[in-house]
């Protein structure tokens, strides 16, 4: 099973994900894992990124293909795989294509509204390092476990939130349209419970 999956930041997509690499016995590939193990092994290509992610910038699509690639042929592979956070331009996709072409590309999609509840609500603990949700406790200020103070990071504020989703929107609009031409793309209503999120997915995939 060789697949794609696809979301914005909140949809729960990282759980759902594991499930799927579970049933189908296939490597979950992110972006940041293919990129820090490459560095890690010190392979040439981890080499190339290195520099570019060192200096603060952009690991360019060349590199980034040949990691995908050199990934895909591990043995871990043989079966399928299921890539997150690759591709993220049409271009990236025609690459992978060439490569291994997915057969399916699951996108799941929750509302910006609902999206906005989820992260914005998100509260850490700076003392013990906890991280809750609002809908979960009692006082939204004080930490359940340690009594510290919670705060609501930057990141997690309104307006950076929404920022985050329009720009996944403005750069993921054509890919979604290029694997709906391809008639491979999978809609998935995320905006359920996880289980039935999943259950969505295991019917969209045939399992």
């Amino acid at each position: 099973m060789k697949l794609v999956f696809l979301g914005p930041p909140g949809a729960g997509k990282g759980t759902q994900a594991s499930g799927v690499c579970q049933k189908f016995a296939i490597p979950h590939i992110s972006t940041g894992d293919m990129l820090r193990a490459a560095i890690a092994k010190g392979t040439e290509t981890g080499l190339k990124a290195k520099v570019f992610m060192d200096a603060g910038k952009l690991v360019p699509d060349e590199v980034l293909v040949q990691m995908v690639k050199e990934r895909l042929s591990e043995s871990d592979c043989v079966n399928g795989y299921l890539l997150d956070g690759f591709p993220r331009t049409v271009k990236q996709a025609e690459a992978l294509d060439e490569i291994s072409k997915p057969e399916k590309v699951v996108d799941v999609e929750v509302p910006d509204d609902k999206l906005l509840a989820r992260l914005t609500g998100r509260r850490v603990c700076p003392a013990c390092k906890g991280t809750f949700h609002i809908t979960k406790l009692a006082d939204e200020k004080v930490c359940p476990d340690c009594g510290g103070e919670l705060i609501q990071r930057d990141d997690d504020k309104p307006a950076t939130i929404q920022n985050r989703l329009n720009v996944y929107h403005s750069k993921t609009q054509p890919l979604i349209d290029y694997y709906k031409n391809a008639g491979t793309l999978c809609e998935i209503d995320g905006d359920q419970a996880p289980d039935k999120v999943f259950e969505a997915i295991e019917v969209a995939l045939g399992g």
